[in-house]
């Protein structure tokens, strides 16, 4: 109990110095929105903290974690923000309230209740305008590739500027540098 206790405690510290550093390349603002009870929090806490619990407790207002991780030499600071919003809303309210050029994934999550399942794969596949993951908080399945991918393509979309403008919602303290740069050599063989 106390090897968890002081884990938990690490992995708290760890967000908090992440909240705070302001040592960054790049900071994307991400928001996850859905129905009450398709498990946005869930997803929020498996990708940022790498934990999740079955217990349900409604998020009341907004609830956002901080998560910085590397992509190609820099350091990318993501906020990622979770608020309530209507499904069939989620559309009306990114063109409403975002810039031309947000990215917009749908994730399906909750896979690992497949018996339980609300809405076809197919249907939801349509409904996504790019992209579309099926994924499970609680089982840990496509949750890192879901952000993964976000940031991969905002930063491809960052790179094929025309004239070098930041894409919105994105800001640099290093403008002049490329996502695409040759990647360090590391002991572990990952690029991230």
């Amino acid at each position: 109990m106390a090897l968890a206790g002081e884990s938990g405690a690490r992995q708290e510290s760890q967000a908090q110095r992440d909240a705070a550093d302001q040592n960054f390349d790049y900071m994307f603002k991400l928001l996850i929105i859905g129905n009450s009870s398709v498990g946005k929090t869930s997803f929020l806490f498996r990708y940022a903290d790498n934990s999740f619990t079955s217990a349900f407790v409604s998020t009341v207002g907004i609830d956002f974690k901080v998560k910085t991780i590397h992509r190609n030499d820099k350091r990318v600071k993501l906020q990622i923000w979770e608020s309530f919003a209507a499904v069939q809303d989620w559309a009306t309210q990114v063109k409403t309230y975002s810039w031309d050029n947000a990215q917009v994934v749908l994730v399906g999550n909750k896979l690992d209740l497949e018996e339980d399942r609300q809405v076809p794969t197919v249907d939801a596949k349509r409904l996504a305008t790019e992209l579309f993951f099926e994924a499970s908080a609680k089982d840990n399945v496509n949750v890192k590739q879901v952000f993964d991918k976000l940031v991969d393509v905002i930063c491809d979309r960052m790179n094929d500027s025309v004239n070098g403008d930041l894409a919105a919602g994105v800001s640099a303290n290093d403008r002049g540098a490329s996502l695409t740069d040759t990647p360090p050599n590391s002991q572990s063989g990952c690029a991230c």
